[in-house]
């Protein structure tokens, strides 16, 4: 006898119709009535209800112009505080199902500006006048739910980290964690973070770049623009220990809570820290070390590392920034030696036509200092990365600089 098929589970899908149909019942009939004599229907609603978001846990982020056509600007605009949370409570509860997990915040996202105005509370430390050097997201859309006041006092104090309003997502294996009102996150970089992660691997591709995680482990990584972790975690997760400097507080405690849901020790110097001697920084076992300064003092203390430590051997350094890390260059450079090999991976937005034009100008600039050291180690310019298009015909490229000890290049021929 064939046993009774069990009913299949209802699958949930976002559905714009129910939603919008749920929250016009909540609405007053006479203001459903007027806007409907204005064409904001509940079919025109339904159709421009913004249908592309990510879920960052417990947020929901909708993507740029969300709520921005004229049908809801108008509708929002004639809602009371009651009638639009009642609207963006039946939108995560929606969320909620289809994610099969509960998502408590709606936000907007506006994107991460390269300049912002810095007067006022809350603006940390900047190179130049209204540079956004902390790549903060001055212009999300908080929409539902308690982000953090907008403002907080710099450098934040322990009750403002504690208090704020944190998401995480996990890619690649790795968990991230960060405070959106107060840090950006860079989904693009998925791909660039994955390079990484595999970049010793047995099919990664060249054969010099093959290591085992027994070779990796005991290695050491440099970070000078860490943010919340991005590219920090790929070489925790291979078992290299890693230096690291960012100048935002709040990105670092991001990365701190990051590495400790992923299961690394992590060691935050700040402060008066900052000021002892090296050797007592680095006493415990700690995978990732973390300065909150300047990356301007990595080379001087890397070089005093080195005077204390037995072994520090530098496998990559890695320099994060755009619109360029040029001005790290040099010193990344200084920081490799006097490793057997290293590779810097360096960031920069250059345009299509001009990518290998920059690569010959990046491997001459290396071969120049190289000549200026006696010629006693070797840089080229093993591979360019194109990351993602971040304008029309310009691209987020990752220079891979592969360094080594001349004696060693000729043993390898």
């Amino acid at each position: 006898m064939d046993r009774p098929k069990r009913p299949k589970k209802a699958r949930y899908v976002y559905d714009p119709s129910q939603i919008v149909s749920r929250w016009l019942s909540t609405v007053a009939a006479e203001k459903v009535t007027e806007w409907q004599t204005l064409g904001h229907t509940e079919k025109a609603l339904a159709e421009s209800l913004p249908k592309r978001f990510m879920v960052y846990e417990p947020m929901v982020l909708f993507s740029p112009g969300a709520f921005a056509d004229s049908a809801w600007k108008s509708v929002l605009e004639d809602s009371d505080e009651e009638e639009k949370d009642g609207l963006f409570r039946i939108i995560l509860g929606a969320i909620s199902k289809v994610q099969k997990s509960e998502v408590t915040h709606l936000a907007v996202n506006a994107g991460i500006p390269l300049y912002v105005d810095r007067g006022g509370e809350g603006h940390g430390p900047g190179r130049t006048a209204g540079e956004n050097v902390l790549r903060s997201p001055v212009e999300i859309a908080t929409l539902y739910g308690d982000f953090g006041p907008a403002r907080t006092r710099w450098p934040p104090r322990q009750e403002d980290l504690e208090n704020a309003f944190w998401v995480s997502t996990k890619q690649n294996g790795i968990f991230q964690t960060w405070a959106p009102r107060y840090t950006m996150f860079s989904r693009g970089n998925i791909t660039e973070k994955a390079r990484i992660l595999d970049f010793h691997r047995g099919d990664a591709g060249l054969e010099r770049r093959k290591k085992s995680l027994a070779a990796l482990k005991g290695l050491w990584a440099v970070d000078l623009y860490a943010g919340i972790g991005y590219f920090v975690f790929s070489y925790a997760k291979r078992g290299m220990r890693v230096l690291c400097w960012e100048i935002n507080p709040w990105s670092v405690e991001g990365l701190r809570r990051g590495a400790l849901r992923n299961g690394w020790k992590v060691k935050v110097v700040q402060g008066q820290a900052l000021e002892l001697p090296v050797d007592e920084l680095l006493v415990g076992d700690e995978q990732i070390v973390v300065f909150i300064e300047d990356n301007q003092r990595a080379l001087e203390r890397i070089a005093n590392l080195r005077l204390c430590l037995e072994r520090l051997e530098i496998l990559h350094v890695n320099g994060g920034l755009l619109p360029t890390s040029k001005d790290t260059w040099e010193e990344s450079w200084r920081m490799s030696c006097p490793s057997t090999e290293c590779w810097l991976h360096l960031h920069e937005n250059v345009g299509e036509d001009d990518i290998e034009k920059r690569r010959a100008e990046v491997g001459h600039m290396f071969n120049r200092w190289a000549q200026d050291d006696g010629n006693e180690r070797k840089a080229v310019v093993e591979h360019v990365e194109r990351v993602k298009t971040i304008a029309p015909r310009v691209w987020h490229c990752v220079f891979d600089v592969y360094i080594t000890k001349v004696s060693l290049s000729k043993e390898s021929q």
